[in-house]
């Protein structure tokens, strides 16, 4: 305990550079937390957290997933699947899964090596910015070639996405630009289907185009050209910012951890276990919000219902009640015990979860042999301002001379 309040402002500079202290002191001093200014509750500890994820009777993720959404206690009008309660979420992640099997997953890796090798092949080999460079630039190619996205558009879809993410210090509600980015983007992709009913190709939009749902109510057993777009927009999304920030943070902790970069030099088999050790140790999504359809107590706190409730597994991961040490990284770690949180869990986890795997399993092996010894310039180093999502702007490296 320390003298000094527990504060937890997810629209801080603290909590954009570094929120792993205030998670700590939350989960000590205030497991179930009360904001005083946003009038929102928050769950650190893993068992809360992931009992959560699982109980959509009480924490619902019809209303949003961030707070200035949430809090409005409104249902939006154009749903997407993250913002679906059942039974309308087990038809719709029961029709999109279709084109996420292991199969469909595998026969997607030669692309993926293609475009990680093509930006990695543009950097300067000896001093470049892991992110603006590679990291924000390859996993956008890959989730958009997969949608169908003209090459063209992608890197205005990418630009879209950062926009509409983006939050300046104190800033809750999107901005103007954030909502004309969404705007922007739902009209792009809402195009892009309402093409693909004229002219099918060999991509994701076309099979979504095509294929029937189950519905509750009397609405045709196909999805519309929005339903497409809401979809579509938060896969490119999700999919781009999960990889892109896991492996443009991977460098920087390697760096503050180099024995776990010289073992998986010498031991390439376990970079699935970095991959996992690296979500676990900073999960590129922090938090997801719900909003509580009926009271519950916890640890002596009731959330009433009709409130915001985040559910933190940036904390959650970090819990020294599930994972020893947390604070260190170790591919070594056992992995039998209770989960990771990173991608979610239940019927919200991470549909693309076995794609950002790949992605990301290949991007350290290219990396390994590419810089096997580097520096990071940590005082050049800058982090993003996202709600939703923790990770680096800015890690420029230099790459020592083999």
């Amino acid at each position: 305990m320390t003298d000094t309040k527990l504060v937890f402002d997810p629209f801080s500079r603290e909590f954009f550079d570094d929120p792993y202290d205030t998670y700590a002191r939350m989960r000590d001093e205030a497991p179930v937390y009360y904001s005083e200014e946003y009038d929102f509750y928050a769950l650190s500890r893993h068992a809360d957290v992931a009992a959560a994820y699982r109980d959509f009777e009480t924490y619902s993720s019809a209303y949003g997933i961030d707070l200035a959404t949430v809090r409005e206690g409104k249902i939006p009008p154009h749903k997407s699947l993250i913002v679906l309660d059942p039974p309308e979420h087990r038809h719709m992640r029961r029709l999109v899964s279709k084109v996420f099997t292991p199969r469909a997953i595998a026969e997607l890796r030669p692309m993926a090596e293609e475009q990680i090798d093509r930006f990695l092949g543009q950097v300067d080999a000896r001093n470049f910015d892991l992110v603006q460079d590679f990291s924000a630039l390859f996993p956008i190619e890959i989730i958009s070639q997969m949608l169908g996205v003209p090459t063209e558009s992608r890197t205005e879809v990418r630009l879209w996405t950062d926009e509409l993410l983006y939050r300046e210090v104190g800033q809750m509600e999107m901005s103007e630009k954030g909502f004309n980015a969404v705007v922007e983007l739902t009209r792009f992709y809402y195009g892009l289907a309402a093409d693909r009913r004229k002219n099918p190709q060999d991509d994701m939009i076309t099979r979504l185009v095509q294929a029937e749902i189950e519905r509750e109510d009397d609405e045709p057993p196909t999805l519309s050209n929005m339903e497409i777009a809401m979809f579509a927009s938060l896969l490119g999304g999700a999919g781009a910012e999960t990889v892109a920030k896991l492996i443009g943070g991977a460098m920087v902790t390697f760096a503050r951890f180099p024995d776990q970069w010289k073992k998986l030099q010498a031991e390439r088999d376990r970079i699935p276990d970095a991959v996992e050790e690296l979500l676990r140790y900073e999960s590129p999504n922090q938090y997801n919000v719900r909003y509580s359809l009926k009271e519950v107590t916890l640890h002596g706190v009731t959330i009433p219902a009709g409130k915001p409730v985040f559910l933190m597994l940036g904390s959650a991961n970090r819990d020294p009640d599930v994972f020893p040490d947390p604070d260190v990284l170790d591919v070594d770690r056992d992995r039998m015990g209770a989960p990771s949180l990173a991608f979610g869990l239940g019927i919200h986890s991470c549909l693309g979860a076995s794609l950002a795997r790949m992605e990301s399993a290949i991007a350290l092996e290219r990396l390994l042999d590419f810089m096997p010894e580097y520096e990071v310039d940590f005082g050049k180093c800058t982090r993003v301002a996202m709600q939703n999502v923790g990770g680096w702007h800015n890690v420029p490296v230099s790459v020592a001379a083999r």
